[in-house]
């Protein structure tokens, strides 16, 4: 809608120019002057058109350069946000990882005491079978 706004205005200006000089050439072709007074006047009344002009184009240069300026900071305020939130992401990916490993690990553990123990248990019961049945075959 911006845009369509900008190319209407640009339009009405460019046309509001070429409409001035056009008139005022006409004008001065009918007017009763000599020839002197006439290219004079044609002379004047084309400085004050390239005057507009330039003007104009000045101006659009100004308007186009705060634009640019104005999408670079945005632009540049994004990649902020966006490298800001990812490095919240990644920070909460590491600690999530992190504790898992360290769940991981307290799990890990847990379960090679209890083998350990079990294996120890098992052990002992293989030793007095194992000096059970020694006693038995002497008896």
């Amino acid at each position: 809608m911006a845009s369509e706004d900008n190319g209407l205005g640009k339009g009405l200006l460019i046309g509001f120019l070429t409409g001035a000089a056009v008139g005022s050439i006409i004008a001065l072709l009918f007017a009763p002057k000599s020839g002197k007074e006439l290219r004079e006047d044609i002379k004047r009344k084309s400085q004050d058109f390239l005057e507009d002009a330039e003007t104009y184009l000045s101006t659009a240069k100004e308007k186009a350069n705060q634009l640019i300026n104005e999408g670079k900071k945005k632009s540049e305020q994004l990649v902020a946000e966006a490298k800001e939130k990812v490095s919240v992401l990644l920070n909460e990916a590491e600690k999530i990882l992190s504790e898992a490993k360290d769940k991981a690990g307290n799990v890990v553990q847990s379960t090679k005491d209890k083998i350990e123990k079990e294996g120890e248990r098992l052990k002992t019961a293989v030793k007095a079978g194992v000096e059970a049945y020694k006693t038995e075959k002497e008896a």
